[in-house]
């Protein structure tokens, strides 16, 4: 499909709103090709940019003397003292889950894992946070089976566990779940790795899985989509993950970082190599040439659009300094994984990718890494939320006997609550039975039944 196929009706296909396309036209100066226009829907998704509660996060504090990485990097990094730093992020896999729950909350695990390990953290531990809808629906236990399947499957593949988390079932989650993950990882101090494609002239190497055409718009567009009776249609959009791989990924990536050959590095997740390039070119101000070409396949006659697009797993891009490009592949290649220099960096700003000789994407990196759209949707107070907030917990006497109350807390995970304790859900990987579901659902929220 060519620039000239390109036309706001096919805009709105990608998920692009009228005046979002204006926008494109204005920094372009002309109509974007298929590929650009892909990139463009992608990056200004609300997956990918945040654009509907930006304006909100913005306001968090993020400041601080022991905050060593804040907002806008893979994952947030805190010192704790004695040289050591920890790392650490949550983030929601909801839709894909949906969709595809075994894969959905499996691939959101593995993506999270990366976010911690690309800081040059080794992961140790994880969290999750899930909401599902009532627990005498079909369809929530089904959700609720794939989703447990997923997660533990994938974490103890990979070897960090899941040490906690909490569940809860309401009606308002029937039409789309929530799938929350966290992780954390140990790292020294002064060992942080940012997500940077600095240097003028350092080769750009695509290392981990090859590239299919799983995934594509998976996480990017399938986060701001609205669930329907056509919902099972868009399985093919979820991403598929391989713990396995992932472990050789970890381990290559961190005897790497023990070297002084890595000038940065970030995982391809949602938006894959796209969002990947642009954003370690803007971080550093700079622009990047790629071959796709020579980006590793694992299926015949790929696309640019599908290459630049596909989320498929356990890949990373990174930019090593200048010479040191054999030492990248070595280490790579002795763990079994793909490793490849797909480009340069380059001083324009400008991303430049060529397929076949010729060159299908040529954008300014900027404008659509940092003028993605900034929502201001409409807002409304929760009727109940004066009420919930009456509670003064400094009037609260502070318990004289903690067994007692530590008993009494035990207890009343015996009655009905909107939350439920995650070791009921047995996530560390042991076999998951209907028992579960019927003490589940003994403990579901009365609204549930």
């Amino acid at each position: 499909m060519t620039s000239s196929s390109v036309d706001l009706d096919l805009a709105r296909e990608h998920g692009l709103t009228d005046r979002e396309y204006d926008q494109i036209l204005a920094i372009l100066g002309r109509t974007p090709s298929f590929p650009e226009l892909g990139i463009f829907s992608v990056m200004w998704s609300e997956h990918c940019s945040y654009k509907s509660s930006k304006r909100y996060l913005k306001q968090l504090p993020s400041r601080a003397e022991h905050v060593l990485c804040g907002p806008g990097e893979n994952a947030g990094v805190v010192a704790i003292g004695d040289g050591l730093a920890i790392a650490f992020k949550i983030e929601s896999h909801n839709h894909p889950s949906f969709i595809e729950p075994r894969q959905g909350a499996a691939t959101g695990v593995g993506g999270i894992l990366r976010d911690i390990f690309t800081m040059g953290a080794r992961p140790i531990a994880s969290l999750n946070s899930l909401r599902f809808g009532p627990l005498e629906d079909p369809k929530h236990q089904y959700l609720l089976r794939g989703v447990i399947e997923g997660i533990g499957g994938y974490g103890n593949a990979v070897g960090v566990a899941t040490v906690g988390g909490e569940t809860g079932f309401h009606e308002c989650y029937r039409g789309n779940i929530l799938v929350n993950a966290f992780s954390l990882g140990v790292l020294e101090a002064d060992s942080v790795f940012l997500a940077t494609a600095a240097g003028v002239g350092n080769p750009v190497i695509y290392v981990g899985s090859k590239t299919g055409r799983d995934g594509i718009h998976g996480a990017s567009l399938l986060a701001s989509a609205e669930f329907d009776g056509s919902s099972d249609a868009k399985r093919p959009t979820v991403q598929v993950g391989d713990p396995f791989t992932e472990k050789c990924l970890i381990e290559a990536c961190l005897e790497l970082m023990g070297t002084d050959a890595v000038v940065g590095i970030q995982d391809m997740g949602a938006a894959g190599l796209t969002c990947t390039s642009f954003e370690m070119a803007s971080n550093a101000g700079t622009g990047i040439e790629l071959d796709l070409d020579r980006v590793p396949q694992r299926e015949k006659d790929m696309t640019a659009y599908e290459l630049l697009l596909s989320e498929s797993q356990e890949r990373m891009l990174l930019v090593a300094r200048t010479g040191e490009a054999g030492r990248v592949l070595e280490i790579f290649e002795r763990w079994d994984l793909d490793a490849v220099v797909v480009g340069v960096v380059t001083n324009d700003g400008r991303m430049r990718i060529r397929q076949g000789g010729e060159v299908v994407v040529d954008i300014p990196v900027d404008p659509v890494a940092r003028s993605s759209p900034e929502l201001d949707r409409p807002l409304r107070e929760p009727g109940d939320l004066r009420e919930r907030q009456k509670l003064d917990l400094a009037s609260v006497a502070p318990e004289e006997d903690l067994g007692a109350a530590l008993e009494a807390l035990l207890e009343a995970a015996a009655q009905p609550q909107d939350v439920l304790p995650r070791r009921l859900l047995v996530l560390g990987g042991e076999p998951f039975s209907w028992a579960l579901i019927d003490r589940l659902r003994s403990l579901a929220p009365r609204s549930a039944r």
